[in-house]
């Protein structure tokens, strides 16, 4: 990975952790099926030697989130880990632990970002679409707008996938979810073919 003034392309992958994919109160096994296209953009990234931003929910017992939100992805336990299949890009890539369903107030996550002022191309995968895919998507434009950084932001719909729940149905969440990044600017496609 080039220092980060030189970074023209952010992969952001957020939240495949096994307390969404794999195990706990939150985990919706479904979400698998995203890890090979996952692994594929990835590859490409690390093969144009840009950078990868891998995002962990990660929380105290306590935290305020779990008054609305079952307990997950407590700090130190394995739901707080990335899934095994991606664990590989992990010591490559900038790794971001967050207690909310936004990215942005990650430490350090835009303090980084303000730095690769050679950036002109974000894509973000992960889960879920409609809570930290939609919370990182957004608020990102938003900064970008802010600072009259012209980047977009890619969304590719094969890359990212929510849970399904009684009270949260997979398909509405995700059809919702797009029609709200869509009217923010953000680049909504079925996937994304590199060179």
């Amino acid at each position: 990975m080039e220092e980060m003034e030189k970074i023209e392309k952010l992969l952001i992958n957020v939240d495949m952790v096994n307390g969404f994919v794999k195990e706990g109160a939150m985990a919706d096994p479904y979400i698998k099926h995203i890890i090979p296209e996952h692994i594929k953009l990835m590859k490409q990234i690390q093969g144009e030697k840009e950078a990868i931003a891998i995002i962990k929910d990660t929380h105290k017992e306590n935290c305020r989130e779990f008054n609305r939100y079952p307990a997950h992805c407590i700090e130190g336990t394995q739901e707080a880990e990335l899934v095994e299949e991606l664990q590989p890009f992990e010591k490559d890539a900038f790794v971001y632990q967050k207690n909310s369903t936004s990215t942005l107030y990650a430490p350090n996550f835009l303090e980084d970002v303000s730095k690769m002022t050679n950036l002109k191309e974000v894509i973000i995968v992960g889960c879920c679409t409609d809570i930290c895919v939609l919370n990182i998507a957004i608020p990102l434009q938003n900064y970008f707008d802010q600072k009259d950084r012209d980047i977009p932001i890619t969304v590719p719909k094969n890359a990212v996938e929510t849970y399904d729940a009684p009270n949260h149905k997979r398909e509405e969440y995700n059809e919702i979810a797009f029609k709200l990044m869509a009217q923010a600017g953000i680049n909504l496609v079925e996937n994304v073919e590199r060179n």
